[in-house]
């Protein structure tokens, strides 16, 4: 049985690429590869922006109430055939399918948020701030933006994305990871079926030379990246130093902080889910647990058993509560880590690389791991392992539990698990991260506001969605207006001027 090999989507056609390299796409929970993605030629890379800037006067001359009307009708799409893509995306990325399901949903509420841009688009204005002139302050759309993003969440986060870009009027070249591009490619179709114009939203596909064609190309005038932090920084630096606007959201090394005074049972529950949710893949997963001695002993017992419930399986099994790793050499990466972290001298006291699943052998399957005495100087307990692997650090006050938090170069995200108002809201404040928790493990706001990441998980000024993502996708024009008195008899020549 041959292979499928995917195309790029421009202008609302799908076109087969003239490359001679190709990227295999995995099903992580059987091994096999069910799809090549190519790795698109400069020159098709260009044909896609050319087709987004063709299609972008049209486009942003629609009124705002029209563009909405558009985003109400993928809503309802996406709505209708939510559990199609995440079944998609299951079979390309690993997660299961209650946890596809909760992308989708996710993403929609971004959908959602941009239906109202007729309210979010408004401006500002002032009569009469200066003697017989009004002021008044405009938001456009910036022209051509591309959105580039990961594996881990191949339909969610160019939902963060192309639904904000277009609403406010821009047209969009969206890169899909090249390792799950499966449900990227079914939005596209569900975008035409909605009436999309042609050219307004593109996908193509590649590895490095993909991004850089489109980092440089003179007509994208934006770039929204999701991803680790050194690519992240390399594309921020090349996109701004080519006069584009970048938001960069990296990765992230995030802690939580748990205080004797804490509800034991939820926290170890919430931090379980936090740590082991989606194989780990996420970045806001929660890998690093800051435990304060007094309740160290019965927090691991707490956690060990949390982990033990975790069933492992195929991402398709209703019954599989942590899927497969999304490919083998990120299979490999983490146990790479865990071998680390062992010869580091951390104490593995729950290892996940005899994990099997029965019936699928050639999956990319790793159970839930936990070291514990893990300490900064490890690189376990620096940097970011992506994968179902828990490092439980020790600290004898709420103090020295911030400063280890704040120590880490990253600001994604972090929580605090405690019953006192007085900690949670020193933590709050002093914390130096992003997005903070009060006993909540994966402190992800809601898609009305924005994802908040500081220090090395983010480079920019804005961040996405939320306010920020309209903001981003704009720019602000000011007018002012000074009105004379028509001199007596100028109206009848009016129309003498065509």
């Amino acid at each position: 049985m041959s292979t499928e090999r995917l195309k790029l989507f421009v202008a609302n056609r799908w076109l087969e690429s003239r490359t001679a390299s190709w990227t295999p796409v995995y099903n992580p929970s059987t091994g096999e590869v069910q799809a090549e993605t190519p790795n698109c030629l400069a020159s098709e890379v260009e044909d896609a922006v050319e087709a987004a800037a063709k299609a972008f006067p049209a486009w942003a001359d629609t009124p705002p109430p029209e563009r909405a009307k558009f985003l109400f009708s993928f809503r309802d799409m996406l709505i209708k055939q939510r559990v199609k893509l995440a079944s998609i995306i299951s079979r390309e990325n690993g997660k299961t399918i209650a946890e596809a399901v909760g992308s989708v949903a996710r993403g929609i509420e971004i959908v959602e948020f941009a239906c109202g841009i007729p309210t979010h688009l408004a401006g500002e204005a002032v009569c009469n701030l200066s003697s017989g002139m009004d002021f008044v302050t405009l938001r456009q759309p910036v022209g051509v933006c591309v959105g580039i993003f990961p594996f881990n969440f191949p339909a969610m986060v160019p939902l963060w994305m192309f639904p904000i870009a277009i609403a406010c009027g821009n047209t969009v070249v969206l890169k899909a990871n090249e390792r799950c591009p499966l449900s990227c490619a079914y939005m596209m179709n569900l975008l035409v079926d909605a009436g999309l114009p042609p050219g307004v939203v593109n996908m193509v596909l590649g590895e490095k030379e993909t991004v850089e064609t489109l980092l440089r190309h003179p007509k994208v005038m934006a770039v929204s990246f999701v991803g680790s932090s050194r690519v992240g920084r390399i594309i921020y630096e090349t996109a701004a130093a080519n006069g584009k606007r970048v938001q960069a959201l990296c990765q992230a090394k995030n802690h939580a902080l748990v205080l004797p005074d804490c509800s034991l049972e939820q926290t170890a529950r919430g931090i379980a889910n936090a740590a082991f949710g989606c194989t780990g893949e996420r970045c806001m997963a929660l890998p690093v647990a800051v435990v304060h001695e007094a309740i160290s002993k019965p927090f691991v017992e707490k956690i060990m058993e949390e982990a033990h419930k975790i069933k492992v399986g195929s991402a398709e099994d209703p019954g599989t509560v942590m899927g497969p790793l999304v490919t083998p050499e990120l299979l490999e990466r983490v146990r790479g880590y865990i071998d680390k972290g062992v010869s580091e001298g951390a104490s593995l006291i729950l290892d996940g690389r005899s994990c099997r699943v029965e019936g699928f052998p050639r999956g990319f399957y790793l159970g839930p791991t936990i070291f514990d005495h893990v300490t900064d100087e490890m690189v376990i307990g620096r940097e970011e392992i992506f994968g179902p692997v828990l490092c439980i650090k020790r600290v004898k006050s709420f103090e020295e539990g911030i400063r280890v938090i704040n120590q880490s170069p990253y600001g994604n995200g972090s929580a605090i698990f405690t019953g006192s108002g007085h900690y949670a809201r020193e933590f709050v404040c002093r914390i130096q991260t992003g997005m903070v928790g009060v006993n909540v493990g994966i402190p992800v706001p809601l898609g009305f506001f924005s994802f908040t990441g500081w220090k090395e998980s983010f480079f920019g000024d804005l961040h996405s969605h939320g306010r920020d993502g309209v903001i981003f996708y704009t720019r602000k024009k000011s007018i002012s207006y000074r009105w004379f008195k028509p001199e007596e008899g100028a109206a009848d020549k009016i129309g003498t001027w065509g």
